[in-house]
Protein backbone atom coordinates (compact mmCIF):
# COMPACT_ATOMS: atom_id res chain seq x y z
CA UNK A 1 0.00 0.00 0.00
CA UNK A 2 1.22 3.71 -0.79
CA UNK A 3 0.39 6.90 0.34
CA UNK A 4 -2.02 9.23 -2.32
CA UNK A 5 -1.92 12.91 -2.16
CA UNK A 6 -5.09 15.24 -2.27
CA UNK A 7 -6.41 15.37 -5.87
CA UNK A 8 -5.80 17.94 -8.29
CA UNK A 9 -7.34 16.45 -11.21
CA UNK A 10 -10.08 14.02 -12.38
CA UNK A 11 -9.83 11.84 -15.36
CA UNK A 12 -12.85 10.28 -17.08
CA UNK A 13 -13.19 7.11 -18.96
CA UNK A 14 -15.99 7.30 -21.60
CA UNK A 15 -18.02 4.83 -22.74
CA UNK A 16 -19.92 3.56 -19.93
CA UNK A 17 -18.92 6.03 -17.26
CA UNK A 18 -20.05 9.71 -19.11
CA UNK A 19 -21.91 8.01 -21.77
CA UNK A 20 -24.17 4.85 -21.88
CA UNK A 21 -23.30 4.40 -26.08
CA UNK A 22 -24.28 0.54 -26.01
CA UNK A 23 -26.75 1.43 -29.15
CA UNK A 24 -24.73 3.28 -31.06
CA UNK A 25 -21.44 0.95 -30.63
CA UNK A 26 -23.88 -1.98 -31.40
CA UNK A 27 -25.15 -0.33 -34.53
CA UNK A 28 -21.66 0.63 -36.05
CA UNK A 29 -20.71 -2.82 -35.20
CA UNK A 30 -23.23 -4.35 -37.07
CA UNK A 31 -23.06 -2.03 -39.77
CA UNK A 32 -19.13 -3.50 -39.79
CA UNK A 33 -20.17 -7.11 -39.88
CA UNK A 34 -22.95 -6.48 -42.64
CA UNK A 35 -20.27 -4.79 -44.94
CA UNK A 36 -18.31 -7.43 -44.54
CA UNK A 37 -20.55 -9.86 -45.39
CA UNK A 38 -21.42 -11.28 -41.80
CA UNK A 39 -24.43 -11.86 -40.02
CA UNK A 40 -25.39 -8.77 -37.29
CA UNK A 41 -25.03 -9.80 -34.08
CA UNK A 42 -27.50 -9.03 -31.31
CA UNK A 43 -26.39 -6.33 -28.24
CA UNK A 44 -25.75 -8.70 -25.49
CA UNK A 45 -22.87 -10.46 -27.38
CA UNK A 46 -21.13 -7.25 -28.33
CA UNK A 47 -21.39 -4.95 -25.57
CA UNK A 48 -19.54 -7.40 -22.95
CA UNK A 49 -16.91 -7.09 -25.22
CA UNK A 50 -16.75 -3.26 -24.93
CA UNK A 51 -14.05 -1.30 -23.71
CA UNK A 52 -10.58 -2.56 -24.77
CA UNK A 53 -10.89 -0.75 -28.61
CA UNK A 54 -12.46 -0.75 -31.61
CA UNK A 55 -9.91 -3.61 -32.72
CA UNK A 56 -10.24 -5.70 -29.97
CA UNK A 57 -13.87 -5.76 -30.58
CA UNK A 58 -14.09 -5.97 -33.87
CA UNK A 59 -11.77 -8.91 -33.72
CA UNK A 60 -13.57 -10.50 -30.83
CA UNK A 61 -17.07 -10.54 -32.51
CA UNK A 62 -16.15 -11.86 -35.95
CA UNK A 63 -13.96 -14.49 -33.77
CA UNK A 64 -10.51 -13.02 -35.56
CA UNK A 65 -7.20 -12.35 -34.53
CA UNK A 66 -6.18 -8.39 -33.87
CA UNK A 67 -3.93 -8.58 -36.67
CA UNK A 68 -5.67 -10.44 -39.07
CA UNK A 69 -6.22 -8.35 -42.49
CA UNK A 70 -10.33 -9.48 -42.20
CA UNK A 71 -10.05 -7.32 -38.47
CA UNK A 72 -8.44 -4.34 -40.19
CA UNK A 73 -11.40 -4.30 -42.84
CA UNK A 74 -13.95 -4.14 -40.14
CA UNK A 75 -12.57 -1.82 -37.95
CA UNK A 76 -12.27 0.88 -40.85
CA UNK A 77 -16.32 -0.05 -41.43
CA UNK A 78 -17.21 0.55 -37.65
CA UNK A 79 -14.99 3.52 -37.05
CA UNK A 80 -16.35 5.38 -40.43
CA UNK A 81 -19.73 4.56 -39.88
CA UNK A 82 -19.47 5.48 -35.85
CA UNK A 83 -17.81 8.98 -36.93
CA UNK A 84 -20.94 9.77 -39.33
CA UNK A 85 -23.09 8.38 -36.88
CA UNK A 86 -21.69 9.16 -33.45
CA UNK A 87 -25.08 10.13 -31.42
CA UNK A 88 -27.69 8.03 -32.74
CA UNK A 89 -29.09 6.40 -29.87
CA UNK A 90 -25.99 7.74 -26.71
CA UNK A 91 -27.16 9.30 -23.85
CA UNK A 92 -25.32 11.01 -20.73
CA UNK A 93 -24.80 8.54 -18.23
CA UNK A 94 -26.92 9.26 -14.70
CA UNK A 95 -25.47 12.09 -13.00
CA UNK A 96 -22.74 12.95 -15.85
CA UNK A 97 -23.16 16.65 -16.30
CA UNK A 98 -23.99 17.28 -12.63
CA UNK A 99 -20.37 15.60 -12.22
CA UNK A 100 -18.63 18.09 -14.92
CA UNK A 101 -20.54 21.30 -13.45
CA UNK A 102 -19.25 20.21 -9.40
CA UNK A 103 -15.81 19.28 -10.60
CA UNK A 104 -15.14 22.26 -13.34
CA UNK A 105 -16.37 24.39 -10.33
CA UNK A 106 -13.52 23.45 -7.69
CA UNK A 107 -10.55 25.46 -7.94
CA UNK A 108 -7.27 23.95 -8.65
CA UNK A 109 -8.45 20.91 -10.15
CA UNK A 110 -8.50 20.04 -13.82
CA UNK A 111 -10.36 17.48 -15.77
CA UNK A 112 -9.29 14.83 -18.27
CA UNK A 113 -9.90 11.96 -20.16
CA UNK A 114 -8.75 8.83 -20.49
CA UNK A 115 -10.09 5.96 -23.41
CA UNK A 116 -9.59 3.37 -25.07
CA UNK A 117 -11.74 4.43 -27.68
CA UNK A 118 -10.13 5.65 -31.05
CA UNK A 119 -9.40 9.25 -30.95
CA UNK A 120 -11.49 10.28 -34.55
CA UNK A 121 -14.71 8.77 -32.97
CA UNK A 122 -14.11 9.82 -29.40
CA UNK A 123 -13.13 13.39 -31.19
CA UNK A 124 -16.73 12.94 -32.99
CA UNK A 125 -18.80 12.26 -29.76
CA UNK A 126 -16.90 15.08 -28.15
CA UNK A 127 -17.70 17.38 -30.49
CA UNK A 128 -21.04 16.29 -31.25
CA UNK A 129 -22.51 16.57 -27.25
CA UNK A 130 -20.37 19.90 -27.09
CA UNK A 131 -17.87 18.73 -23.88
CA UNK A 132 -14.68 18.99 -26.14
CA UNK A 133 -13.59 22.63 -24.22
CA UNK A 134 -14.76 20.76 -20.85
CA UNK A 135 -11.23 18.43 -20.64
CA UNK A 136 -8.01 19.80 -19.98
CA UNK A 137 -6.18 16.95 -21.75
CA UNK A 138 -8.02 13.81 -23.44
CA UNK A 139 -5.91 10.36 -24.16
CA UNK A 140 -7.60 8.53 -26.65
CA UNK A 141 -6.44 5.14 -28.49
CA UNK A 142 -4.20 5.29 -30.31
CA UNK A 143 -2.02 7.86 -28.09
CA UNK A 144 -0.44 5.95 -26.15
CA UNK A 145 1.50 2.86 -27.08
CA UNK A 146 -1.02 0.52 -25.34
CA UNK A 147 -4.19 0.44 -23.71
CA UNK A 148 -6.19 0.93 -20.70
CA UNK A 149 -5.09 -1.31 -18.05
CA UNK A 150 -1.79 -0.56 -19.04
CA UNK A 151 -1.02 2.75 -16.80
CA UNK A 152 0.23 4.35 -20.21
CA UNK A 153 -2.76 6.03 -21.06
CA UNK A 154 -3.39 7.57 -17.54
CA UNK A 155 0.18 8.31 -17.11
CA UNK A 156 0.16 10.43 -20.30
CA UNK A 157 -2.44 12.31 -19.38
CA UNK A 158 -0.99 13.21 -16.15
CA UNK A 159 1.69 14.62 -17.93
CA UNK A 160 -0.52 16.41 -20.40
CA UNK A 161 -2.27 18.35 -16.85
CA UNK A 162 0.77 18.82 -15.53
CA UNK A 163 -0.27 16.50 -11.96
CA UNK A 164 1.43 14.09 -10.03
CA UNK A 165 -0.12 10.75 -11.17
CA UNK A 166 -0.42 10.38 -7.31
CA UNK A 167 -2.72 13.18 -7.48
CA UNK A 168 -5.09 11.56 -10.12
CA UNK A 169 -8.31 10.19 -9.75
CA UNK A 170 -9.39 8.08 -12.24
CA UNK A 171 -13.28 7.46 -13.20
CA UNK A 172 -14.61 4.43 -15.14
CA UNK A 173 -17.06 1.73 -15.46
CA UNK A 174 -14.74 -1.07 -16.27
CA UNK A 175 -12.29 -3.36 -14.49
CA UNK A 176 -9.33 -1.74 -16.92
CA UNK A 177 -9.98 1.27 -15.50
CA UNK A 178 -9.40 0.67 -11.71
CA UNK A 179 -6.50 -1.53 -12.82
CA UNK A 180 -5.12 1.43 -14.84
CA UNK A 181 -5.38 4.07 -12.00
CA UNK A 182 -3.69 0.74 -9.46
CA UNK A 183 -1.19 0.38 -12.29
CA UNK A 184 -0.41 4.07 -12.39
CA UNK A 185 -0.51 4.85 -8.56
CA UNK A 186 -3.32 6.92 -8.43
CA UNK A 187 -6.98 7.03 -6.82
CA UNK A 188 -9.86 4.68 -8.62
CA UNK A 189 -13.74 5.41 -8.34
CA UNK A 190 -15.56 3.30 -9.89
CA UNK A 191 -19.35 3.50 -11.56
CA UNK A 192 -21.68 1.09 -11.12
CA UNK A 193 -24.38 1.85 -13.41
CA UNK A 194 -21.80 1.69 -16.58
CA UNK A 195 -21.37 -1.66 -18.86
CA UNK A 196 -19.59 -3.70 -16.36
CA UNK A 197 -21.28 -6.05 -13.79
CA UNK A 198 -21.27 -4.38 -9.98
CA UNK A 199 -19.81 -7.74 -8.80
CA UNK A 200 -17.02 -8.26 -11.71
CA UNK A 201 -16.20 -4.23 -10.80
CA UNK A 202 -16.11 -4.09 -7.23
CA UNK A 203 -13.60 -7.49 -7.44
CA UNK A 204 -11.39 -5.19 -8.85
CA UNK A 205 -10.99 -3.68 -5.60
CA UNK A 206 -11.28 0.30 -6.04
CA UNK A 207 -10.97 2.91 -3.73
CA UNK A 208 -14.54 4.05 -3.82
CA UNK A 209 -17.62 2.59 -6.21
CA UNK A 210 -20.71 4.79 -6.84
CA UNK A 211 -23.62 4.16 -8.01
CA UNK A 212 -23.76 7.36 -10.62
CA UNK A 213 -21.58 10.25 -11.35
CA UNK A 214 -23.13 12.63 -9.18
CA UNK A 215 -21.33 11.46 -6.27
CA UNK A 216 -18.12 12.04 -7.34
CA UNK A 217 -17.62 15.65 -6.87
CA UNK A 218 -18.42 14.86 -3.00
CA UNK A 219 -16.04 12.17 -2.62
CA UNK A 220 -12.94 14.08 -4.57
CA UNK A 221 -13.90 17.09 -2.28
CA UNK A 222 -13.66 14.79 0.71
CA UNK A 223 -10.60 13.51 -0.36
CA UNK A 224 -8.93 17.32 -0.74
CA UNK A 225 -9.19 17.63 2.86
CA UNK A 226 -5.99 18.45 4.67
CA UNK A 227 -7.71 15.99 7.61
CA UNK A 228 -8.11 12.79 4.79
CA UNK A 229 -5.30 10.18 5.18
CA UNK A 230 -6.23 7.13 2.65
CA UNK A 231 -3.44 4.68 1.56
CA UNK A 232 -4.13 3.23 -1.98
CA UNK A 233 -5.33 -0.50 -2.02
Amino acid sequence: MSDVLPPKAVVFDLDGTLIDSRGDIVAAMNHALIATKRRPQPASKIVPLVGNGARALCAQVALLTDDDPETDELVAHFSAYYRAHPLDFTRWAPGALQALDDLGAMDDLMIGLCTNKHRSTTEAVLAALGITERFHAVVAGGDAAELKPDPEPLLLASKLLGVDPRMVVMVGDGVQDVECAKNAGSWSIAVESGFTAPSVLMAALPNVAVKDLSLVAGIVQRWREPTTKLKLR
